[in-house]
């Protein structure tokens, strides 16, 4: 275990540090991930106090632990800004129901979809959907995520939100990702207002939304404004009475059918606007005018079987910040792999791995409110830093679902080591 509070990683190819101003990358500088070569990163309790050539590191006093990365890349620590890690169950039937040819909104419509996973998740205890949470959290950080939103929306009635919104604070305090918590009561309608999501939408507007933003229980509300889920005047509703309550909010939109559910993000004043596949000119432009920024989604394509992604090229060209997550779930997406996501978004969504990148770290780091203190490895921020097992940092992208991260480092300290050691 290495419990000093000095560190320095040595013997680094590629360095990549996305240093610059401290506001989303946009269009081309999307491009320029810093990159320093034959590169040290010095640190100092959990902050980097040097990150630049080796040629110019300054001297280090008393005891220092060294970690070689051996000529590796060394970025950022990935920021997964859209997930779902806390639920019961999985839905290994629905995946294998889909390749015999039923569609996600057939199996919704049939019982099954979130429904499934609400069922499970309100029949699990508090410590089972815990330990559950904190395997996901580990495979993650193998990953090389250093910092995630979890988000509920599984539980669908007021105690059993309430019961994952618990786990995921109890996630916060003892997990070393930092982690942010997203209120989701407004996913889908659950069968106790089977035929009246006016009146469910009613009840978390004037009851639950209060008592959710008085307890302190999520930092964001979100919502699923989809066919099967909610219309745009219900999400309106919805997301209007979360900002009075003083949440900041998401929105899942665009992700089936065209809603217009870009311009609704943009017109309640949302900080993202997730998943978007359908969404088109006037959408994004609509995302631009209001400095709403999108985070795509395309494990879920993938896994759904689906082929329309969403038109990241139009969104960089236009000027918006993009960011990529996992959307990790047991229905849509069941994957934590940042490079898996990667790798997809310059398949499909025709991003360079620079890009990418980007989208993953600082970028991600901005959507979340956390770019003065992540996303970048630069002086007096947050040492989350990830060694992966490549020369050149475009590996990240071109090999396909592989576990990069040798050495994970977050707050300055080790917390995964592929070859042992760490905290």
């Amino acid at each position: 275990m290495l419990a000093a509070m000095t560190l320095a990683i040595v013997n680094i190819g590629e360095l990549v540090t996305l240093a610059g101003p401290e506001h989303y990358r946009t269009g081309a500088w999307m491009q320029d991930v810093g990159l320093v070569h034959n590169a040290t990163v010095q640190i100092k309790g959990s902050r980097i106090i040097y990150a630049g050539p080796a040629a110019d590191a300054p001297d280090m006093p008393g005891e220092v632990d060294e970690v070689d990365a051996g000529g590796r890349v060394v970025t950022p620590g990935f920021i997964d800004a859209h997930t779902h890690l806390v639920f019961g169950g999985n839905r290994i039937d629905e995946f294998e129901r889909r390749i015999r040819g039923e569609s996600y909104e057939e199996i919704a419509a049939r019982g099954g979809g979130i429904r499934s996973t609400m069922t499970a998740t309100r029949e699990a205890t508090d410590m089972e959907l815990l330990t559950l949470a904190q395997r996901r959290l580990a495979l993650a950080m193998r990953c090389g995520t250093t910092a995630l939103e979890i988000k509920s929306g599984y539980g669908l009635n007021e105690r059993a939100e309430k019961k994952m919104l618990r786990v995921i604070a109890w996630l916060r305090d003892a997990s070393k990702q930092r982690i942010a918590a997203t209120y989701l009561g407004a996913h889908t309608v659950p069968p106790e207002f089977d035929g009246k999501a006016d009146a469910y939408i009613d009840l978390l507007c004037q009851d639950t939304l209060p008592k959710i933003a008085r307890g302190k229980l999520a930092d964001y509300a979100d919502v699923f404004c989809e066919r099967g889920a909610f219309s745009p005047a219900q999400a309106t509703r919805y997301l209007l009475a979360a900002k009075a309550h003083g949440l900041r909010l998401r929105a899942h939109v665009d992700q089936l059918s065209r809603s217009g559910g870009a311009e609704l993000a943009a017109a309640c004043g949302c900080f993202t606007a997730d998943h978007l596949e359908y969404t088109e000119e006037s959408g994004i432009e609509s995302l631009l005018r209001a400095n709403v920024q999108p985070v795509l989604l395309p494990a879920s394509v993938h896994a759904l079987g689906k082929t329309r992604y969403p038109n990241a090229r139009a969104m960089i060209e236009a000027g918006l910040g993009v960011v990529l997550a996992t959307d990790f779930n047991p229905g849509s997406s069941p994957t934590l792999s940042l490079p898996f996501v990667m790798s997809l978004a310059c398949t499909h969504l025709k991003m360079t791995p620079a890009e990418a990148i980007t989208a993953v770290t600082y970028n991600a780091a901005c959507c979340l409110g956390w770019h003065n203190e992540l996303g970048s490895i630069e002086e007096d921020k947050r040492a989350d830093l990830v060694v992966h097992d490549c020369a050149d940092y475009r590996e990240l992208c071109y090999y396909i679902g592989s576990e990069t991260a040798r050495v994970v480092v977050v707050g300055g300290r080790i917390a995964y080591n592929r070859d042992g050691g760490g905290e």
